[in-house]
């Protein structure tokens, strides 16, 4: 079957005209899928994961970028340029090259995992590395966006915004209501804007009868809004999420205070254990900046937060390839054995 993209699903709650162009590269409809193991670890009621490793470029990145480009496109404009920490970059780079558009990508150098790096570049972006973190490359894009013909595309486009809305759209469609928490990692905080957006829109067409509490995750080392203030020089094992200054700030806190929620951090030791839980336990290999949402979950049921009796979604914004130095950067032990049977079953324990 034909997957329809998001732009044809949710066209009705998207900003679609008719003049729109209504492509796809096969971005939404990724799984939610039920934890067979840390739900009864962690005691939740139930526990879902929203696998947005499997859009197109293996981030939650596609939804938005979709409709960004497509408004591109309907508004005649010939180039797109963003600032990244990788995922946005290569979302950014193949919806461009797929629509015959000029992709312009500024990045901080050498703080983008060479995994995303590499989708950019094999899509053919033009990329500029700047001496600086992501907060002064998005600087640099805005005062170029609005100098020149050029579409800018970070999640300060309110398109993109529109796009990644939807997966909040599908977990309610295939849960058939809302969860009780939805946990998210948070760096830019346009992803935790649009779930909430997204839930309030379904709400108010009465298709749930609930909004859940959104809980947002940032990294200790790049925790601007729970430190109240910008951090200057963010650092963490969370990539996608080192960012100092998040362009959507005041609306995560805004949904975070109209939710009910909270919006914490949680240490690089914690992001790494939930990392290699998910490998280890579950199955899911995704970026470290993703399991921020499951090291919350952690951190929160450790000191004491009952979810015996409620439902859990856990967003996992990446996946594992994105950031293949983070799994190999221990050495593997490998056993190297000769090409024999015996020898091999010994070593397995099979003798």
């Amino acid at each position: 079957m034909v997957k329809q993209g998001i732009l044809s699903r949710y066209r009705d709650l998207l900003p679609v005209t008719a003049n729109t162009p209504l492509f796809s590269l096969g971005e939404g409809d990724t799984p939610l899928t039920r934890s067979p193991q840390l739900e009864n670890k962690i005691g939740c009621g139930s526990l879902y994961y929203k696998l947005e490793g499997c859009n197109p470029t293996g981030s939650f990145k596609d939804r938005g970028m979709v409709v960004a480009i497509a408004k591109a496109l309907e508004e005649d404009n010939r180039a797109v340029i963003c600032a990244s920490t990788g995922n946005t970059s290569a979302s950014a780079a193949a919806y461009a090259a797929s629509s015959a558009l000029d992709a312009i990508i500024v990045i901080p150098e050498g703080k983008i995992a060479l995994g995303k790096l590499a989708q950019a570049i094999v899509h053919g972006a033009r990329i500029i590395a700047i001496d600086g973190n992501f907060d002064l490359a998005l600087k640099i894009v805005r005062s170029l966006s609005q100098k020149h013909q050029v579409t800018l595309v970070n999640s300060l486009n309110p398109n993109r915004i529109e796009g990644q809305k939807t997966a909040s759209f599908e977990v309610v469609d295939e849960m058939g209501t809302a969860p009780d928490y939805l946990f998210i990692p948070v760096g830019n905080a346009g992803n935790i804007t649009a779930y909430w957006k997204g839930f309030v829109e379904y709400y108010q067409l009465g298709k749930i009868k609930q909004k859940p509490k959104m809980m947002g995750f940032q990294a200790e080392g790049a925790a601007p809004i729970v430190r109240g203030h910008v951090v200057d020089n963010p650092e963490t094992v969370a990539t996608a999420i080192r960012i100092g200054n998040p362009a959507s700030w005041q609306r995560a806190i805004a949904a975070r205070d109209e939710s009910g929620g909270v919006i914490d951090m949680v240490s690089d030791e914690d992001i790494l254990e939930a990392y290699s839980l998910l490998a280890s336990k579950e199955g899911i290999f995704c970026e470290p900046a993703s399991a921020a949402s499951v090291a919350g979950l952690l951190k929160l049921t450790r000191r004491g937060m009952d979810l015996s009796a409620k439902s859990v979604v856990c967003v996992l914004t990446g996946s594992g390839l994105k950031d293949v130095d983070t799994a190999t950067r221990k050495t593997p032990s490998f056993t190297v054995l000769p090409a024999n049977l015996a020898d091999i079953e010994k070593a397995i324990g099979w003798d």
